[in-house]
């Protein structure tokens, strides 16, 4: 579903990075769609020992998932859990921290600057009138202070996005998901999932639904929204007597931890303009085929996309925004061989 464009915009933007331990590429496309809602983040050194990447994949808007890929990052890394060494409930807090951060003043002025121009520029008089701070919002101490304002009472964005991050720590990698975007690793040329789409047909999904008092239409929520967890969608967040992750849509995320090993090849994060294209061990095989003969690995996803985007929209996939980042590690992390994630994965749950 969306408004699609007579000719495809296949202008990409690309990135490559690498440190002593990983190296990464990534690229998106606009595709056919008529606008660009996909965001992503990709930070080597989040701090001396850990990277953090992520895809935020948007729907009826962009600037839930510009916002998550500007904040995410940040209550994660200014969270007491990860001072004290645990990513999963840093990552657990800062997936449920962006929904908070979206309401109110604050949250409304923050998400204009992230939209078109026009509310940009509406946004930033309302910061110079409302906010003690001005307009500037970068720095890495803010606390978010309540700011009194005409718009102190908003809800939250109606729009949304998907988020799927991956937080590597020396020989640990954390996954952290909510919605249909998924992290795939390559384990001795072997696609295992580290992510679950949430989709509304999954039974917990659908329970959580109707106890919350929706319901599932064509597959969708309240037949409006093809997924069961997001950021942002608040519209779908508002039983008073409910829990943030037992309301209708949570923005609750599926984590997993895996314990990197000298088999591992490299990892994969896309959003679903990928997945409904290819399968998780197709995009694998895909990546060996080329990761050695393209100079560089944003070259790899380019050629991800270009794979994916279809001829015509009369089809329906190959036609979403697309974004993909490929994360290689650069040398063995230690010598626990021959488990796979899957296993890792229920001896952890």
């Amino acid at each position: 579903m969306g408004v699609y464009l007579s000719t495809p915009k296949t202008e990409k933007l690309s990135e490559d990075g690498e440190n002593d331990k990983l190296k990464f590429g990534l690229s998106s496309m606009q595709g056919w769609r008529a606008t660009m809602e996909d965001a992503h983040s990709a930070l080597l050194n989040l701090d001396n020992d850990t990277s953090f990447f992520g895809v935020f994949d948007g729907h009826g808007g962009r600037v839930v998932a510009k916002f998550c890929a500007k904040y995410l990052h940040r209550e994660v890394l200014r969270s007491e859990a990860y001072s004290a060494g645990d990513l999963g409930t840093a990552a657990h807090k800062a997936f449920f921290r962006m929904d908070e951060m979206m309401r109110g003043q604050r949250g409304w002025r923050e998400l204009q600057a992230l939209g078109d121009k026009i509310n940009q520029f509406t946004g930033m008089i309302e910061g110079l009138i409302w906010s003690p701070r001005g307009s500037d919002s970068n720095d890495q101490n803010d606390d978010w202070a309540f700011e009194e304002g005409p718009h102190s009472d908003f809800a939250g964005p109606t729009c949304g996005s998907t988020a799927c991050v991956a937080i590597v720590r020396n020989s640990q990698l954390l996954v952290a998901n909510a919605g249909d975007s998924r992290c795939v690793i390559s384990r001795n040329g072997q696609a295992y999932n580290l992510s679950r789409d949430h989709k509304p047909e999954l039974e917990a999904e659908r329970e959580r639904i109707l106890k919350a008092g929706g319901y599932i239409q064509m597959g969708r929520v309240n037949g409006t929204i093809n997924l069961a967890r997001a950021i942002g969608d608040m519209e779908f967040k508002q039983n008073k007597f409910l829990s943030p992750d037992k309301q209708m849509l949570t923005a609750n995320p599926d984590i997993n931890t895996v314990e990197l090993c000298d088999d591992d090849d490299f990892l994969v994060l896309a959003c679903d303009g990928i997945w409904d294209c290819m399968s998780s061990q197709q995009l694998v095989d895909f990546i060996h085929e080329h990761i050695n003969t393209e100079s560089t690995l944003s070259a790899v996803c380019e050629k991800v996309l270009d794979r994916c985007l279809a001829p015509s929209t009369l089809g329906g996939e190959g036609c979403d925004n697309m974004t993909m980042i490929l994360v290689q590690f650069k040398k063995p992390v230690n010598q626990n061989k021959n488990v796979s994630p899957a296993e890792q994965s229920a001896a952890n749950t």
